[in-house]
C-alpha cells in the first residue's frame, strides 16, 4: 500500500502583503488617521442630527456643528459613546429628570448640557 502524505489545507492561500508600518513615511500614516478622524466626524454629525427625537437631534446635532471639527480621537470617541445613549434617558440627563451615571458624566457631557442650555 502507498504511503500517502497528508494534505495541508492551507496550501493554496496566498498570504497578502502588508507593509509594515515603519517603512511607511510618517506623513502618509497622519493622513490616513486624519482622514479617518474626518470621517468618523461626518459620521457623528449625521447620527447627532438623526436621532429619532427631535428634541436630542437639536441638543446634539447643534453641538456636533459647531464643536466636532475641533475634537479629537479622544473626544470623539466619548461622542460616539454618548450616541448610542438612548434618547429617552440623554434627555433625562440633559434635563436633570434622571442623575447622570458616572460613566457619561464627563467634560464633554457638562459641554453639550451647558450648549443646550443656551438654547
Amino acid at each position: 500500500m502507498a504511503e500517502t502524505t497528508p494534505r495541508k489545507a492551507d496550501s493554496h492561500i496566498v498570504p497578502l502583503y502588508i507593509p509594515a508600518a515603519d517603512r511607511i513615511p510618517m506623513t502618509e500614516l497622519a493622513d490616513q488617521t486624519h482622514a479617518d478622524l474626518e470621517m468618523r466626524r461626518r459620521r457623528a454629525r449625521f447620527r447627532a442630527w438623526h436621532r429619532g427625537m427631535r428634541e436630542a437631534d437639536l441638543i446634539l446635532g447643534r453641538f456636533a456643528d459647531t464643536h466636532i471639527g475641533a475634537m479629537d480621537e479622544a473626544r470623539m470617541d466619548e461622542f460616539e459613546t454618548l450616541l448610542e445613549v438612548p434618547d429617552g434617558d440623554l434627555l433625562k440627563w440633559m434635563t436633570g429628570e434622571q442623575p447622570v451615571p458616572p460613566a457619561f458624566d464627563t467634560p464633554l457631557f457638562r459641554d453639550i448640557r451647558a450648549t443646550a442650555s443656551k438654547l
